[in-house]
């Protein structure tokens, strides 16, 4: 309950998106599990998922987990590997048995950070389509490299609370991975289903990382985590300069978020 409800302040005061710690939080053994128990409350069998690619390789395998059908949203290089809303306007039409859009933001593996007005174009798409619920991946968004370190919280934008899963989680803004501890927002009707279903695989996160977890969110100032994001910057600086040497490797698009570098090596 404590954890719960240090989430539930953090989420209010810093992405202003407010959810009851009692019946809109559920805490996971990371936030891996928390994605799966989405898509599991989210959608079922001869249902589709719309996977923006490039992806994490998780998400097709767990909508095949839960019976549902992955279908891929290709996306293009000059827009950045970013949804295209036009784009996912045709993939939903063109499959009325999708119920869940995967959105990874900041993402993995591009590193590509939607701005919030491009996140507000989506969810103009989105509402066209109201059986559609949003599974919103924030597990980066506090690595983000951009002038004003923004990444906007998809739940937070007008009619998009009610029809979003959000998710998150400690391993990658507070370097917390073998900790394994992540958690889900979402109206009561999702969360209740998720803790239904938790309940019977793994019960709950170890004491040990819920504790960790309230004090990464009590005690671990505000300072630290952003000279943590310019410690990762100068990181993909590097990288991102190393790679500029190499001969036929390319990076169209150098990530603004995330710790990821995608080069073409086609050439």
């Amino acid at each position: 309950a404590e954890l719960r409800a240090a989430i539930a302040k953090d989420l209010k005061e810093r992405k202003g998106v407010e959810y009851n710690p009692q019946t809109e939080i559920v805490v996971g053994n990371g936030a891996k599990q928390c994605v799966y128990q989405g898509l599991m409350a989210a959608c079922g069998e001869g249902d589709e998922v719309i996977i923006p690619a490039p992806y994490w390789p998780s998400y097709p395998e767990m909508a095949l987990l839960v019976g549902a059908k992955p279908v891929i949203l290709e996306t293009k290089v000059q827009d950045g590997y970013l949804i295209n809303p036009s784009d996912l306007d045709r993939c939903l039409s063109q499959h009325p048995k999708a119920k869940v859009l995967m959105l990874c933001n900041p993402s993995n593996p591009t590193g590509g950070v939607h701005s919030t007005e491009l996140l507000a174009e989506i969810a103009r798409v989105v509402q066209k389509y109201p059986q559609i619920v949003i599974l919103a991946d924030e597990i980066y968004e506090r690595l983000v490299y951009t002038s004003d370190g923004k990444c906007t919280s998809f739940a937070s934008l007008p009619d998009m609370f009610h029809r979003t899963i959000t998710l998150n989680g400690f391993s990658k803004s507070h370097a917390m991975t073998g900790f394994r501890l992540g958690y889900l927002a979402a109206p009561a009707r999702f969360a209740k289903a998720v803790a239904t279903l938790q309940g019977q695989i793994t019960s709950c996160a170890s004491s040990v990382s819920q504790a960790a977890g309230v004090a990464a969110l009590r005690d671990v100032g505000e300072e630290w985590l952003l000279s943590n994001v310019e410690i990762m910057k100068s990181k993909r600086d590097y990288v991102l300069g190393e790679l500029e040497k190499m001969k036929d490797v390319e990076v169209a698009v150098p990530p603004n978020g995330a710790f990821y570098v995608l080069p073409d090596v086609s050439k």
